[in-house]
């Protein structure tokens, strides 16, 4: 029988299970695809440990997974656009991908390009259509300078080259062990700290620091407020209480949940503008190493399983 990954409970890694399911059929309108690769990201291990069961409750058992890309394995009535065989990248709003099937709205899914490996395809989903929600509300030009507050994490990775795509000077926060790769895709890093603001200002060269991505929290909406940055030109993912009290964007990943999405990013990774770091790749059954790494920090690049 197919694998999934579930878990019965609030908690740590050690909730999660990897388990013989049913494979699932297509109804109208559906698609079951054989994933290759599922990125992992810091989100879903929010959800399984319950932090964050507020605003995103768990039903038990539960799935989880966004990310994955694979092959087509059978298509349910009315499904045209896709045929059985075609690689194909996409995203579930069900919490599923983390297995070796997944069943999903064939709008959820657009193509895999040949350049792009599995590994790739696989981490967009996520941290890629957030990067490119903040992107787009922040709208950086050419002739001025947009900072991006953590950098170097999976979300940020995409936000800075997606900034550098538009001609605006990328100012990247991030600790230092991700400086030499953001400094070879363009951007100009910047160590967090004290004298952070200074760093800000020298790194700018002169142009109008305009616009600001928040991926961190902790006080960094009020920073791009004393950068004097308008409130419209400040995006956060992560400072809640900071859009409510400011009036500042708070458009993620939500905003831009879409294949025609994930087909932008899988040209641009085609045509060299976006590079996708992955740091590891684990086999299904080893999940629970793949969120232990993950959720022990200081990750550079994407987590993926590989069913």
């Amino acid at each position: 029988m197919p694998r999934a990954v579930q878990f019965d409970a609030y908690g740590g890694v050690e909730v999660l299970e990897v388990r013989d399911l049913p494979r699932p059929r297509p109804g109208p309108g559906q698609v079951l695809v054989a994933v290759r690769a599922a990125g992992i990201n810091i989100g879903e291990a929010k959800i399984r440990d319950g932090s964050v069961r507020a605003i995103f409750p768990a039903t038990f058992p539960s799935g989880q997974g966004s990310d994955f890309a694979g092959v087509v394995q059978e298509r349910g009535d009315g499904v045209t656009d896709v045929a059985e065989g075609d690689e194909v990248i996409g995203f579930t709003n069900d919490r599923a991908s983390h297995a070796e099937y997944v069943l999903v709205e064939a709008t959820n899914l657009t193509s895999k390009p040949t350049e792009v490996p599995w590994e790739v395809a696989g981490a967009l989903f996520v941290a890629g259509a957030t990067g490119f929600a903040t992107v787009r509300a922040v709208a950086p030009v050419r002739g001025e300078a947009v900072v991006v507050a953590g950098a170097g994490g999976g979300v940020g990775v995409f936000a800075v080259q997606l900034a550098i795509r538009t001609g605006a000077r990328v100012i990247a926060l991030a600790s230092e062990r991700h400086h030499p790769w953001l400094r070879e895709r363009g951007a100009v890093p910047v160590a967090y700290g004290e004298n952070v603001v200074e760093g800000i200002s020298s790194a700018a060269e002169g142009t109008s620091v305009a616009a600001f991505i928040d991926l961190v929290g902790d006080g960094y909406v009020e920073l791009a407020l004393e950068l004097g940055i308008a409130k419209d030109r400040i995006d956060t993912v992560v400072d809640f209480p900071a859009i409510a009290k400011y009036a500042v964007k708070g458009e993620g990943g939500s905003a831009a949940s879409s294949a025609e999405t994930l087909a932008t990013l899988a040209a641009a990774i085609v045509a060299g503008e976006v590079v996708v770091p992955i740091q590891h790749a684990y086999p299904l059954e080893e999940v629970r190493a793949a969120f232990s790494e993950l959720e022990a920090g200081h990750v550079s690049g994407k987590i993926v399983l590989i069913p």
